[in-house]
């Protein structure tokens, strides 16, 4: 059996949008083991109810990829999945299943993908690498493509971050919030993103919390998604107030994250109190950056 842990992830972190993420201490778990003949899936957590048992399965169509990339198809495999990422959240649920997939073929059918073949090849099917370099590879990243290739870097984190994720009981799909997203922005929303993306990188090397909060600022995504989560300015402000440093949309949404250095239980007070006064239900969690990646935890 081959076991492979691989972790959340938050993208973005406002200004960062499609060159950040950051991995999360939550974690899902991917189990490989061969049987004699066919597909057999179980799922427990979240989204066991809904997602699919069958080739469908993001897990076994990232996996498959490696398989024939290899030409060693198992004629019987047993795919096991322990959810504890929420699903359609905005925390790298589906990079968590295909970075999972990836790794755990890899080390199943002796593919020997290095880090940079398999970055690619989860980029590919998840169409942009926000989540995909973070999951596979730990800790804050910040990344480009370079014609077709995943140029990436890591930076240490204050050590005593941590995020704050207010997580809302419905589900974003982020094609869709994708497609909102203007083609062309204006020269002046183009340059406040990118001196703040550039503040917020310096800020978490740096340590200096401080500026978070100006650091964290977006115009080129959040104002076009924010209208699809109530009392998104509302959590926003009252995390602030509690105390968060920075607080922004998480991915595609609709979690909303607050990155903070204390007072971590009264920010997620006030945040899911804020959401449930705007209708919304909620709950919250406190993570620690994730500094590891995925990796394999067991091969019997």
């Amino acid at each position: 059996m081959i076991r492979v842990q691989v972790p959340a992830t938050t993208a973005n972190l406002g200004p960062g949008f499609d060159c950040l993420g950051m991995a999360l201490e939550l974690y899902n778990i991917v189990e490989f083991s061969k049987i004699s003949r066919g597909l057999v899936i179980e799922v427990e957590g979240d989204g066991a109810e809904e997602l699919p048992r069958n080739e469908k399965n993001l897990v076994y169509r990232a996996a498959r990829r490696v398989f024939e990339r290899a030409c060693r198809v198992p004629e019987g495999l047993r795919i096991k999945l322990v959810n504890n990422i929420p699903v359609g959240r905005g925390l790298g649920s589906s990079a968590s299943a295909i970075v999972g997939g990836i790794i755990a073929a890899n080390v199943m059918c002796g593919a020997n993908l290095s880090m940079r073949e398999m970055l690619n090849l989860a980029c590919s099917m998840e169409g942009h690498p926000d989540n995909i370099a973070p999951a596979l590879l730990g800790g804050l990243i910040i990344y480009t493509s370079v014609e077709g290739e995943i140029t990436w870097t890591k930076i240490d984190l204050p050590p005593a971050l941590k995020a704050v994720v207010a997580i809302p009981d419905f589900i974003m799909n982020t094609r869709d919030t994708r497609e909102a997203l203007p083609q062309l922005v204006t020269m002046r929303d183009a340059v406040y993103n990118i001196g703040r993306a550039a503040l917020l990188v310096a800020a978490l090397q740096k340590g200096d919390l401080s500026i978070l909060g100006t650091a964290m600022d977006d115009r080129l995504h959040q104002p076009y998604r924010q209208g699809a989560i109530p009392g998104f300015k509302k959590v926003i402000s009252a995390a602030r107030l509690a105390g968060a440093r920075g607080v922004a949309l998480s991915g595609a949404g609709p979690t909303i994250v607050a990155l903070a250095d204390g007072n971590f239980e009264l920010i997620a007070e006030v945040m899911k109190n804020t959401f449930r006064e705007c209708g919304v239900g909620a709950r919250t969690m406190i993570l620690a950056p994730g500094p590891v990646g995925a990796r394999a935890l067991e091969v019997i």
